[in-house]
């Protein structure tokens, strides 16, 4: 046997034990309840005696808080709960706008003015090969859904539209039956537990009153959700833009090529000349600038290349002739 067995067993035989204590307070506070009247005396009794059956043996005392849970349960079901269709619409819609953005702050305004919220939203920006989406999820009042989806028409087309109901009228009114239910029985055990005085029955009241409570806030936590989810369909927004087709201009006969050739020169000389009208005045200060340089160059050149005079050498001292 494993360890976790045991644990098991051990907690299903507190469980037993706490439930038979509880039974057995409950048909004391039952018993003590027939003095009362004679009326009260008929449903103590049989309330008492459908545990005094069952407490010759541990097991059947401890189903006893079972079995007054079912009667009770059976006593609530006859009462007045809501009679009406619980109903969960869901649904979705693809639409295509010129600005799906500007679209969808639209579509918040629009489901806000109708009392409703948004409970998600996304949006991508265009780029070159699409002109970019958005997607809602809107929470919107079940009695306005019709109102607003009309509304959200006018947005630009509507591509796509679907919509689901879900009924679930049983289960609302079996939650109704089980937290009325429950609730009554937390009531009985708070009471018994305010006249508990052994320390043994405070424990196990304690324990059984703890379990109920966790019991009854699921419950109505559920009931919650399922309440919002009635009252509140969901439809999901998909907005997108008209995709991007690129053109295959490509030529495919000698007059389209002609054309197409003609038109590339016509672009080219165009282009040079918006070039051309560029560059001038940069061209006009540059051949300035090199016309100064040159000249300089070409003096200087000059200056280097020009002779030099020849220097004056002293004439020879005049000698007289020499005569024998």
């Amino acid at each position: 046997m494993s360890l976790m067995d045991t644990q098991n067993r051990t907690a299903r035989r507190r469980r037993l034990a706490a439930g038979a204590t509880v039974a057995a307070m409950v048909t004391a506070w039952a018993l003590a309840g027939c003095s009362s009247s004679d009326s009260e005396s008929d449903s103590a009794g049989d309330y008492g005696g459908s545990y005094e059956e069952g407490a010759g043996s541990a097991e059947a005392s401890a189903m006893a808080p079972e079995i007054a849970y079912t009667d009770e349960d059976s006593a609530v079901a006859d009462g007045e709960f809501t009679t009406e269709r619980s109903v969960i619409t869901t649904g979705a819609m693809y639409m295509t706008v010129d600005d799906p953005v500007e679209a969808s702050d639209t579509a918040v305004a629009i489901v806000q003015d109708a009392g409703g919220r948004i409970d998600a939203r996304s949006e991508t920006a265009p780029d070159e090969w699409n002109g970019g989406s958005a997607f809602l999820t809107m929470r919107i009042p079940s009695d306005d859904l019709t109102d607003v989806v009309d509304q959200l028409r006018t947005l630009g087309t509507v591509d796509e539209f679907t919509t689901n109901a879900y009924d679930v009228s049983t289960e609302v009114t079996d939650l109704e039956a089980q937290i009325s239910t429950l609730r009554a029985s937390t009531e009985r055990i708070e009471g018994l537990l305010d006249q508990a005085e052994d320390i043994e029955d405070i424990i196990a009241l304690e324990s059984e009153l703890d379990s109920r409570r966790s019991e009854l806030e699921a419950l109505e936590a559920r009931e919650r959700g399922l309440a919002d989810q009635v009252s509140m369909s969901t439809v999901d927004l998909s907005l997108t833009t008209e995709p991007i087709v690129e053109v295959d201009d490509d030529p495919d006969s000698f007059l389209s090529g002609l054309q197409s050739g003609w038109e590339g020169l016509l672009g080219f000389l165009s282009g040079a000349l918006v070039v051309a009208g560029v560059l001038l005045p940069w061209l006009v200060v540059l051949a300035a600038v090199a016309l100064v340089v040159l000249w300089v160059m070409r003096a200087r050149r000059a200056r280097r290349t020009a002779p030099e005079p020849e220097a004056t050498q002293p004439s020879p001292p005049h000698t007289p002739p020499h005569t024998d």
